[in-house]
């Protein structure tokens, strides 16, 4: 009785616009931190800046009709008394957020139910002992991260990816006052060049750039004028350069068709506008082969007709949305330039395993040197200075890498790129199928990655399990530091190049690195559709899970300002296989099946040449030693989240019971989605899991 009491009250008293407000400030907090407004934004958020959305929720809570009339959870008095003790509460500095979330979800949540709202304001106000803290384990654990790198078989709409990757990506710091230079600096003669090319844009009776800036610049900056002015000009300017002596002998084109979606991504992607070598001859009306793919762009530019489009969500994701594709197609790319030209206001921005960095705004029409420098440097950078791995050479028509190892050089030819992940953010594991050069008997896989720094070397796992006799484990032939001009190759100073990203205009102390992806929320309201979810482990029989909590974090380092850094770690394995998803029969699948965890992990030896373990493990990346006394002090750990156990998700200490049903999701996920060795599909069923947040996927 006093449910439908409650249930008329809260339907004759809708909350209506009474958190549009609240909804206001969280989109503004949001952006002035550099994230995207979803619930997930929730966990990334300051402390103040949380303590501060509550209490605007509260706030406009005590102010709606239906407060006065419900009744408190006491059963004394209004509703409204307990939400005074409440906000009394959250104003002070112990407040427990957590007990919050669930609420503040509800309340900002894009198409918001007033009873769920309701619901929560009761679990909120309910005033209980405190669950006991976990006690920290001699082994604490890394917190996982949401990335993009995680999807499988998935469909790929913008809708879905653009969340996860502005949370892969973190605080996307722009405003970097060096960063031109920095990465321009390198090109030979483009300063003087420029100078001299900008010279005769001034010149003559009816000079391309004028005291208004450039005069054939289209008025309100639509899309298809300014894709029409930059295929005018772009022609005008390479003349004007030709009598230049730093003038590269290699020529690149300008790419402007951003209403067909390039070849090689998983959704179908367009680009509105870039950069790509001038050897390649487009027919629209030719088969694939004579089409623009991802893996021709060179350097992908993002157009909006506003200035006030250069934010998070508008034109920052579109230009991250061109790099992932591009880092994704090209497997020797190591990070990617591009530029957002927002009306006529124009940044560059560089995007790496890190993240993402961006150079201060500068307009066009008022600095037509830089602009014109810009562009120069697009057109005549090298290889290397747009992101390419100078360790992957080429000669005879072969492609191939040098090694140091037992004292002497090897030079290990690459046969086919076997893995490349679709990210930006993370450790992009990449593998190649390779020989000794004059030996192609022997197949060797190489492994590149990007590490934490402070994680244990992969290589020297192998090398410790191969020496050990460790059966089913890929066995070791070498391993290094990938070096680049004879210094190991970082993100902090080889591919940034030293930047200090605390100058960044919208730097902020105390978020110099992702947060883990982590809710809240009370395991209340699960739906009842087995599609959506993951089924729990309670109701298997086994014993119901802990409440839940937030991952465990490195107590001195994961809570620093310390800025974050990847590592270019390069492993070579003897062992060789295909992924268990392209077993050729079912008793292969089944038999590959008697050790570890994930599609793409576990590997197939069906060849009897082949004198590699028939199944195997090829991915020691976030192994640990055993006897290791606590957290690696890495910010964050990835994974496939549609074969991770329920306990993992939620933050459980890792036991081998959550290896045991790693393997069950595995097994589920490939009966699921694969016909057979080259027969994959996409089951919208299963394809939220990709997306959906922890809480849910749980």
């Amino acid at each position: 009785m006093i449910y439908q009491s409650r249930s008329k009250i809260i339907e004759d008293n809708p909350i209506g616009k009474g958190l549009d407000a609240l909804r206001t400030s969280f989109h503004s907090i949001c952006e002035g931190a550099n994230v995207f407004p979803t619930p997930d934004a929730l966990g990334q958020l300051e402390h103040e800046d949380l303590q501060n959305l509550t209490l605007d929720l509260l706030y406009a809570l005590r102010n709606l009709p239906a407060i006065r009339l419900l009744q408190s959870k006491s059963g004394h008095g209004s509703l409204r008394s307990d939400l005074l003790r409440l906000m009394s509460a959250a104003a002070s500095d112990g407040f427990d957020f957590d007990r919050i979330t669930p609420l503040l979800n509800a309340a900002i949540a894009n198409d918001p139910d007033d009873t769920l709202i309701w619901d929560q304001v009761y679990i909120a106000v309910t005033e209980s002992t405190p669950p006991p803290r976990l006690i920290a384990s001699s082994l604490q654990q890394t917190p996982w991260q949401h990335t993009t790198s995680g999807f499988v078989n998935s469909s790929e709409y913008r809708e879905d990816v653009d969340p996860v990757l502005m949370l892969e990506l973190g605080p996307l710091y722009v405003g970097l006052r060096c960063l031109r230079e920095t990465f321009f600096g390198v090109v030979a003669g483009l300063e003087a060049a420029s100078e001299t090319v900008f010279q005769k844009c001034v010149e003559g009776s009816n000079p391309l750039f004028g005291t208004q800036g450039w005069n054939d610049w289209p008025a309100g900056a639509k899309e298809k004028d300014v894709v029409a002015w930059f295929g005018d000009l772009i022609p005008k300017l390479e003349a004007f350069a030709r009598d230049c002596d730093s003038a590269p002998t290699f020529r690149r084109k300008l790419l402007a068709q951003p209403k067909t979606p390039l070849l090689g991504s998983t959704g179908k992607r367009s680009m509105d506008i870039g950069f790509v070598n001038d050897d390649f001859t487009y027919d629209p009306k030719a088969e694939r082969d004579s089409r623009y793919r991802w893996s021709h762009v060179l350097v992908p530019g993002e157009l909006k007709s506003n200035p006030s489009a250069d934010i998070p969500s508008i034109a920052r994701i579109d230009i991250a949305t061109y790099a992932r594709e591009v880092l994704s197609a090209q497997d020797t790319r190591r990070f990617v330039l591009g530029f957002t030209l927002c009306g006529s206001l124009m940044r560059i921005w560089v995007f790496d395993r890190l993240g993402g960095i961006a150079s201060e705004g500068f307009d066009i029409n008022k600095d037509g040197l830089q602009f014109v420098s810009t562009i120069l440097g697009f057109l005549w950078m090298g290889e290397e200075e747009l992101g390419f791995d100078p360790t992957f050479m080429t000669a005879n028509g072969q492609q191939f890498i040098e090694i140091e190892r037992n004292g002497s050089k090897e030079r290990l030819i690459i046969d086919e790129v076997m893995k490349r992940p679709r990210c930006i953010a993370g450790r992009a594991t990449t593998c190649w199928k390779a020989h000794p050069n004059g030996n192609p008997q022997t197949i060797l896989v190489i492994k590149d990655s990007w590490q934490y720094p402070e994680r244990d070397e992969e290589g020297e796992l192998l090398r410790e399990a191969t020496e050990k006799g460790v059966v089913r484990v890929a066995r070791y032939y070498h391993h290094e530091t990938v070096k680049v001009r004879g210094m190991d190759d970082d993100i902090q100073k080889r591919v940034r190049k030293g930047l200090d990203v605390t100058t960044a205009a919208n730097y902020r102390p105390g978020r110099s690195g992702p947060t883990p992806n982590t809710t809240s929320a009370p395991r209340q309201g699960r739906s009842n559709s087995t599609a959506g979810v993951k089924r729990s482990s309670s109701q298997a029989g086994a014993p119901l899970p802990p409440s839940k909590r937030t991952c465990s974090i490195s107590p001195t380092k994961a809570g620093s300002d310390t800025l974050l850094n990847r590592v270019h770690r390069r492993v070579i394995l003897l062992d060789y296989g295909k992924p268990i998803y392209k077993a050729s029969s079912r008793v292969a699948l089944l038999t590959a099946l008697d050790g570890y965890i994930s599609i793409n992990n576990l590997m197939i030896n069906e060849d009897d040449s082949n004198p590699s373990w028939h199944s195997f493990l090829i991915d020691l990346d976030l192994a640990i030693k055993e006897h290791r006394d606590g957290a690696s002090g890495a910010r964050g750990k990835t994974g496939t989240r549609a074969f991770m156990a329920i306990g993992a998700l939620l933050g459980e200490q890792h036991s081998f019971m959550h290896d045991l049903e790693s393997f069950f999701w595995v097994l589920f996920w490939i009966c699921i989605h694969y016909d057979g060795p080259d027969k994959t599909r996409v089951v919208p069923e299963f394809n939220q899991w990709n997306y959906i947040t922890i809480d849910s996927l749980g």
